[in-house]
This record gives structure tokens, C-alpha cells and sequence, in this order.
């Protein structure tokens, strides 16, 4: 099957991302920065999934504002190298700084590129960077999450499409997408313009490409791969319509500053929405939530009204939620 899907599978495709992806025109929400008018960021893949958006167009062939941003400065990155069948990477024209593509993914991290400085993550970012859990991930290791309240990933993904009906058509940015599960799941919907699977783990991303190059129906669609840190995510402000983060919050160093950096990328009328483990709930009984301690093995369980508190005090609003043991599903959108 895989050797199938890999020999049958175009060498070069087409995705085009909307700059100002729409809304439903019967949305409760009004981004203010939607336009009627689409302009376009092209992003190309050749055997692994590149972005290659060039910005030195001239202005009467329709110049396209990158997709992508510097993660130091934010600034728009340039597209480098020739078009075609090279693995071509990008340059930032304010700080100078290189990124390129390998393995199937683009690398946008500030880390990118370095030769001899190692930056070692908290014990759980590093765990999922290992070959083993990323191989594993999709392998057993997420179906298990359903002891502790997660209803399984059909369900799920459900549940997420009935919180992003607001994002339809436009483009969403999956954070912490592990080895895919959800991103190629949103890209094979065909109800968003633009998936990007974003992860911090390069296995987990060599896993997500994997499991690409063997599905035939995800040979054409509209997804890209992307390594980038969930504190410092390289989108300009108000560039994404939808920020999914499945099974991720309680492993993030810092989750103020990952549920900050989401609120400046998502637009007007933005949907985030995330699932994680909750420390207890409302129904754990008393006598036991002081033996359920934060940090439990590594990793940083919140509890509902944290959560709450967290997205409201980075600005996002109409929080809800859905809860079932251990497990939420919570939503909020940008004013």
C-alpha cells in the first residue's frame, strides 16, 4: 500500500491559501478584516510537503503577502530559491534569518538552522520528539485516551466541526498536531481553504508525512507541515480563521503564552479550540483532589475554571466547554 500510494502520488501539487479566508456569510460572528475580494498565497509541494510562496512578484501579477511569518520578528518571510522541484526554503528581510525544508516539513522554529547551540525542552515536550512515542502515537498510545473520558477520535473531530462551523472556508492551523491525526482529518473534509499541521516534534512530523504519502485521497489536497513552537508561531497577526490544539495543553511549558500567541494569529471572529486532560473535575470527589497534583507526572493538568481563565485573560471570549471525566473540549473566539 504504501509503495502504491508513493509511486502513483503527483510529484508536484497545487495548494492555494486564501490571504483573508471568508466566514459563513450567515455567521454569528463579523471579522472585521474579511474582504469580499480573495487574494491567494501559493503554496507548492514537490516529494515532501514545501511551502513556496514568492513575494518578489511584480505588483500587475498579483503580489501575494506570505502566508508565513519570521518567528523572531514576525516580519513576512521570502521565498528563496528556484521554483520547481528544489526544496526551497525562506528568508526574512528584516533579521536575515534562513529556513528551510527537510523531511517533508519546513522548519520555522528560532532554532532553526543552528549548528552548535542544543535548546533541551521539559521532560514531556521531549518525550513526544522521541521516534518511538511518535511511531507509536497513532499506534495505540491516543486510543487510549478514551479511558480517561475522550470519546474517541470520530467523535471528536465532530465536536470540532460543529465549534469551527464558523471557520468554514477558511484556513486553520492545527498546533501540536502530533503524528496528523485531526489535520488530515481536516484536510480530507474539504470544509477549510487551508490545513497547516504544526507540530514542535520532528518525528512526529516525519509520522504525519508518512501517513500522507499512503492515504491516495490526501495526495492533492490543501495541507502543509510546519515545525514551530506554539509560544512563538509564525503567522502574522490575524492571518489564521482557526486554531485547533487536540490532546496538547497539558504539555505545553507555558500555556498563557501558547493561548496568547493563538489569540494574536486568529482574526476577528476566530475560533480556538482545544481538548486536554483535566486535573479534576466537578464530579471528582473531595477527599481525592488533593492527591491529583498539577504537575502529575510531568505534565501540567489544569482544572476547568483555569482553563476559563486562562482564554479570557488573553482576550478570547464566548468560552465553552464540554466535559466528561478527565476529558474537555473547550472553545473561545476572538472579539
Amino acid at each position: 500500500m504504501a509503495a502504491s500510494a508513493a509511486t502513483t502520488a503527483r510529484p508536484l501539487y497545487l495548494i492555494k491559501f486564501p490571504k483573508r479566508p471568508h466566514l459563513l456569510s450567515d455567521s454569528q460572528f463579523r471579522p472585521r478584516l474579511l474582504s469580499s475580494q480573495t487574494q491567494r498565497t501559493t503554496i507548492r509541494a514537490t516529494s515532501a510537503v514545501v511551502v513556496e510562496s514568492d513575494l518578489s512578484t511584480k505588483q500587475d501579477q498579483g503580489t501575494d503577502v506570505d502566508l508565513f511569518a519570521c518567528p523572531i520578528c514576525y516580519e513576512p518571510l521570502i521565498r528563496k530559491g528556484p521554483v520547481g522541484l528544489n526544496l526551497s526554503g525562506f528568508k526574512c528581510k528584516r533579521c536575515q534569518k534562513s529556513y528551510t525544508s527537510k523531511d517533508g516539513y519546513l522548519d520555522l522554529t528560532v532554532t532553526s538552522g543552528l549548528r552548535d547551540y542544543i535548546e533541551v525542552q521539559p521532560v514531556r515536550t521531549e518525550l513526544f520528539r522521541s521516534p518511538l512515542v511518535s511511531f507509536l502515537y497513532e499506534r495505540g498510545w491516543r486510543q487510549n485516551f478514551r479511558q480517561s473520558g475522550f470519546p474517541g477520535l470520530d467523535e471528536e473531530f465532530k465536536m470540532a466541526q460543529e465549534y469551527f462551523e464558523p471557520a468554514k472556508g477558511g484556513l486553520v492551523v492545527d498546533v501540536s498536531c502530533g503524528s496528523g491525526l485531526f489535520s488530515r482529518k481536516f484536510a480530507k473534509s474539504g470544509t477549510y481553504s487551508g490545513v497547516i499541521a504544526l507540530d514542535y516534534s520532528e518525528n512526529m512530523l516525519r509520522q504525519c508525512y508518512n501517513f500522507i504519502k499512503k492515504d491516495d485521497t490526501l495526495s492533492t489536497t490543501n495541507i502543509a507541515l510546519v515545525r514551530a513552537d506554539v509560544s512563538r508561531l509564525p503567522f502574522a497577526p490575524g492571518s489564521v480563521d482557526a486554531v485547533h490544539a487536540g490532546a496538547a495543553l497539558h504539555c505545553w511549558p507555558s500555556p498563557s503564552n501558547a493561548v496568547a500567541e493563538i489569540t494574536r494569529v486568529l482574526r476577528s471572529g476566530g475560533v480556538f479550540v482545544g481538548t486536554t486532560f483535566l486535573r479534576y473535575s466537578s464530579s471528582t470527589p473531595w477527599i481525592i483532589r488533593p492527591f491529583r497534583e498539577r504537575n502529575s507526572q510531568g505534565y501540567g493538568f489544569l482544572i476547568e475554571e483555569e482553563i476559563k481563565d486562562l482564554c479570557t485573560s488573553c482576550g478570547l471570549t464566548n468560552y465553552s466547554c464540554k466535559i466528561e471525566k478527565s476529558f474537555i473540549m473547550f472553545t473561545a473566539q476572538k472579539p
